[in-house]
């Protein structure tokens, strides 16, 4: 499963100085050697370095997983009211510092980190982008105790110890997630952008049926689609994960958001099993965007996001009343 993202460039101007001016370049002499200090200081600094934004710090962080040593950073506003650990999809990508920020500046402390083989965390990347199966159960579960190890970590750096803890994730953290939250009593909440609720399995019989054709659902139907979806002749073979095998298991608020114009996941169908499940009573939501593809978290549209966040609001808001009134 793939998606794509955006990156944010901000620019600044500054006023012309000048230069016949005596005093202006005094004043310019002054501003050098204060941004001389400053840089120094931010060299000496062992590992804090404050963002452009004053409302949020980033501190570059380390820790252990299945043998390896993984590399992140910790993005974390003055008051926080959540925390959340960013779970990656089946790219070899580095932290996605551009999505926390995001998070950062809506008062959510983060630990995105670089995927397992990438950047500077240790260990080997697993994909298709390699010619290796990155979704077989081995990787999965693997990922999945890089992301509570995260979740670990990330508890020893917060000031606040009875903030809430989420995990938030996109594409093949649909799978991750669910197996890292249902062993780790830590995670209180998870959010899933174009995530599945169906085998592995399924979703590349889905996958390999729309070929990336963006233009799939012009010419197809849902019925169509579900049936090549759940009878298609595999082309690999390997033991699939299951994520309805965890979320069995699972009493925590989770919100899923999808694209309709999805060609990567039947959403359709991942629907449909959430709908069962809240039928039986578990905290699970999703929002679907008639509009939008795979890339609901990364679109131009920042509706999905926005969501995301009243929801991180809302539900860990009642996580606190609830850690209150026990």
């Amino acid at each position: 499963m793939v998606f794509s993202q955006t990156g944010v460039v901000a620019n600044a101007n500054e006023n012309p100085v000048t230069e016949n001016n005596f005093c202006t370049k005094i004043k310019m002499n002054r501003n050098f050697f204060s941004y001389l200090f400053l840089w120094v200081s931010l060299i000496i600094l062992p590992e804090m370095v404050f963002s452009q934004s004053a409302d949020f710090t980033i501190q570059d962080v380390k820790f252990e997983s299945q043998g390896v040593t993984l590399a992140g950073s910790i993005l974390k506003p003055k008051n926080p009211f959540a925390a959340v650990v960013i779970v990656h999809g089946s790219d070899p990508v580095k932290r996605e510092m551009e999505f926390a920020k995001r998070l950062a500046k809506e008062g959510i402390a983060v630990l995105t980190y670089d995927k397992r083989g990438v950047g500077e965390s240790g260990g080997v990347y697993v994909g298709p982008s390699v010619g290796t199966n990155n979704i077989d159960t081995t990787n999965l579960n693997l990922l999945s105790h890089d992301a509570n190890e995260a979740v670990k970590t990330f508890r020893t750096y917060l000031k606040d110890k009875k903030i809430p803890i989420g995990l938030i994730g996109f594409s093949q953290a649909g799978w991750i997630i669910p197996i890292a939250a249902s062993k780790n009593p830590q995670i209180e909440f998870m959010v899933l952008f174009s995530c599945p609720t169906i085998t592995t399995l399924e979703q590349l019989r889905f996958q390999f049926y729309t070929n990336g054709n963006n233009s799939f659902w012009e010419n197809h139907t849902e019925a169509d689609a579900r049936e090549h979806t759940k009878n298609d002749t595999d082309k690999y073979q390997f033991v699939a994960t299951d994520p309805k095998i965890s979320l069995n298991t699972l009493s925590i608020p989770g919100l899923w958001l999808f694209g309709e114009k999805d060609i990567q996941i039947p959403v359709k169908l991942c629907i449909e099993q959430l709908n069962t499940y809240k039928v039986q009573g578990k905290p699970f939501e999703h929002t679907l965007f008639s509009t939008l593809g795979h890339n609901t978290v990364f679109d131009s549209n920042t509706t999905p996001f926005d969501i995301s966040i009243q929801w991180i609001k809302q539900k860990t808001l009642n996580i606190k009343k609830y850690k209150v009134s026990k």
